[in-house]
């Protein structure tokens, strides 16, 4: 039987990641912890995460779950990062005044601002990014798998990921402005939508993650 770990830092939807993961992973382990030697011994690990920035970062550090996370991607075993859990992974946050983030992957994480306005109707645009919202595949990785070009997915956030390198971005979406919804690097993919949120489309991508190598 293969394993996913959800970690448990204290700050994730973890029991409706988990259930979505189960839905889908039908002989598949699913074990929700932050116990390094379960994460470590998974065959994947999901990353999730809400609220912000500064007391993620600060709960995956006293839990040393930074460290476990960087073992696990050097170790090549498949990754997914979801919504403040993709945030994580970057380097630097601006949000609570600036955070240093995990440094898994190049980039930094911007905040929207406070006057966006829709380019068509000029409109101005609530913060956070709540709702439903197309994602436009850059290229074909195997997490889109059998998921349409510009599907819908279910976002809530007020900041947004600007890797450095342009070839990280997996998938992008509008909101005012262009911004990243998905990001991959070798046996690390991550997204700032939440496909536990996202119905049958995200039950495909988390589908997608269970049966992924970790390889592109």
């Amino acid at each position: 039987m293969t394993s996913v770990a959800v970690i448990d830092y204290g700050m994730g939807n973890l029991h409706s990641v988990a259930k979505a993961l189960e839905k889908v992973g039908q002989g598949t382990e699913i074990i929700v912890t932050h116990d390094h030697k379960k994460i470590e011994q998974a065959d994947r690990v999901v990353l999730p995460g809400v609220g912000a920035i500064r007391d993620c970062m600060h709960e995956i550090k006293r839990l040393g779950i930074d460290q476990v996370v960087a073992d696990v991607v050097e170790q090549g075993k498949p990754l997914l990062g979801v919504c403040v859990g993709m945030q994580a992974l970057m380097t630097f946050s601006d949000e609570n005044n600036g955070v240093d983030c995990l440094k898994i992957l190049p980039g930094h994480v911007a905040y929207f601002g406070d006057d966006l306005h829709d380019p068509e109707t000029n409109e101005r645009l609530k913060i956070p990014h709540m709702g439903w919202n197309q994602v436009h595949q850059t290229y074909d990785h195997p997490l889109w798998h059998d998921i349409d070009q510009d599907e819908r997915f279910y976002f809530v956030h007020s900041y947004f990921v600007e890797p450095v390198e342009i070839g990280m971005i997996a998938g992008s979406s509008n909101y005012g402005i262009s911004f990243t919804a998905a990001v991959a690097k070798d046996n690390v993919f991550a997204t700032q939508f939440h496909p536990e949120k996202s119905q049958h489309v995200g039950l495909q991508l988390y589908k997608n993650f269970l049966n992924w190598n970790g390889r592109v």
